[in-house]
């Protein structure tokens, strides 16, 4: 799944808003910077959103954007449009996986450390590794 995503231009930087997203922002030095940040803030929104038992919006396509008059403005000067990956958390599952001792030791190290748990930071490192950031 995939959600709109605005880039806009200022004298310095390139913003990135999601008109189905309110208050979600991202922001970078180029566009690539700022598209690849704005997938990290768009997970981590909707992790949050999740967290605290917010309903998560039904993307709409670019044409549905641009049909809501409310969303004028937001198109008005943009320098791109853009799809960004959205991908809505899915029912927790327990698996069970074979993996050597010492590196269990150093994952439980670091999952303290951060204030995480095992599993949280085995599927943080798999979704960095999946999406390339």
């Amino acid at each position: 799944m995939q959600i709109v995503a605005i880039i806009h231009k200022s004298s310095a930087t390139y913003g990135v808003s999601f008109p189905d997203l309110p208050g979600c922002i991202a922001a970078g030095s180029c566009e690539q910077d700022a598209l690849t940040n704005a997938a990290a803030a768009v997970a981590v929104h909707i992790e949050h959103m999740s967290e605290h038992g917010n309903a998560l919006p039904m993307p709409r396509s670019l044409d549905q954007l641009r049909a809501d008059p409310e969303f004028t403005d937001d198109f008005h000067g943009h320098v791109a449009v853009a799809l960004v990956p959205y991908a809505p958390p899915g029912k927790t599952v327990r698996i069970n996986i074979t993996i050597d001792e010492h590196l269990l030791a150093a994952i439980d190290r670091a999952a303290r450390e951060t204030g995480s748990t095992r599993s949280g930071l085995l599927a943080e490192a798999a979704r960095r590794k999946i999406t390339g950031q």
